[in-house]
């Protein structure tokens, strides 16, 4: 039986549930500096406590520079807002974590102040495929967390893990699959034209997109549910009801850790890296404080302490990082990524949307 489940639950509070038995201890948003301040959103709950206890209280010791951060809505909803904002000539936040996709959508109104790499010290570090530019080649966003989508199975279900994401598609799996319900956030195109096509390039035109969702609707018998509401899936994930999906390489380790029988995949043909930039809003006066913020959080050893205190994965190239193998391994891997065309989803998104409800989700 296909379910399609409407409760839109934030990719970082479903982290936040995860780790919420890791002992952190809450203290104020606001940390008090003598002059300079900023502004900073972040996603919210967990993931923004984390930041408020592991990284802003160590940036303002290091720089002077106080603190209030600012919980993010979920979606695009922070995009609207900082939008608007700025036409009043007022910033809700003086940088802000966005996603690639509203980073992208910000470009067209000149949201974001563009940020001088100058004055990141780690920014030939920096993998490229994290920053956002404008069309003339001015940096809009610096890489500030990523994270992946894997292949997961229940391990009492699958005693082997599997090795592929063309195994989602083996009739041996039917009504066994969770799958992110929006092509804007399941990244599913981009699974199938790698595995299936050759490459994203695949999807450069509309005939290659309706070839890939073509193949992708022969997955549907395999499908039990087309999942919004993150925490429904893990725990049919964790009971064996939906003993496979793809779901967050972080939030399954965490899971696994705390003896949950289910185990993160990467396949063959990688994992989905998904990220979020720091982005500064046009409205905004603290230039520079917000240069001194991104340069601080692009040094590695934040990089790595955000990798160990929050589950990111880094943002920059390995070789640089003090992070184990091991710790590398929890939030990241060796096997080359997927990465989303995100572009598809600010130039195609109506046809896109028309088309998925159509060919994919439709009963």
């Amino acid at each position: 039986m296909k379910r399609i489940l409407n409760g839109q639950v934030s990719r970082r509070t479903v982290l936040g549930a995860g780790l919420a038995g890791a002992g952190m201890l809450a203290m104020p948003s606001i940390l008090h500096a003598q002059d300079k301040s900023l502004k900073i959103g972040v996603y919210g709950g967990y993931f923004k406590k984390s930041f408020d206890e592991n990284i802003f209280p160590e940036f303002t010791k290091a720089t002077g520079i106080a603190v209030e951060s600012i919980a993010e809505p979920t979606g695009e909803a922070w995009l609207v807002q900082l939008e608007q904002a700025a036409k009043a000539g007022q910033a809700p936040a003086d940088v802000s974590m966005m996603s690639q996709t509203s980073t992208l959508k910000g470009l067209g109104t000149e949201l974001w102040t563009p940020i001088d790499p100058a004055r990141i010290k780690s920014f030939d570090s920096l993998l490229p495929h994290f920053s956002s530019k404008y069309p003339d080649g001015r940096i809009a966003g610096v890489g500030a967390v990523a994270w992946y989508i894997t292949l997961v199975t229940n391990t009492d279900v699958y005693k082997e893990p599997p090795t592929s994401w063309a195994d989602m598609w083996d009739p041996a799996n039917a009504d066994k699959l969770g799958l992110l319900a929006l092509a804007s956030n399941s990244f599913l195109l981009e699974v199938t034209s790698t595995t299936f096509m050759g490459g994203t390039n695949a999807l450069d035109t509309e005939e290659g997109i309706l070839k890939a969702m073509e193949k992708l609707a022969e997955l549907k018998p395999n499908v039990r549910l087309w999942y919004r509401d993150e925490a429904q899936f893990e725990q049919a994930l964790k009971s064996g009801e939906i003993p496979m999906g793809q779901y967050y390489h972080d939030v399954t380790g965490l899971a696994a850790a705390d003896g949950q029988p289910v185990r993160s995949t990467f396949p063959k043909e990688g994992g989905i890296q998904d990220s979020g930039n720091w982005v500064l809003s046009r409205a905004s006066e603290k230039v520079d404080e917000a240069h001194v913020f991104i340069d601080y959080m692009s040094q590695p050893a934040i990089q790595g302490l955000m990798s160990r205190k929050v589950g990111t994965a880094p943002t920059l190239k390995k070789d640089v990082l003090d992070l184990t193998a091991e710790e590398f391994a929890a939030v990241s891997s060796e096997i080359p990524p997927i990465l989303p065309r995100y572009d598809l989803y600010t130039t195609k998104s109506d046809w896109i949307n028309q088309k998925w409800t159509e060919l994919i989700v439709a009963a």
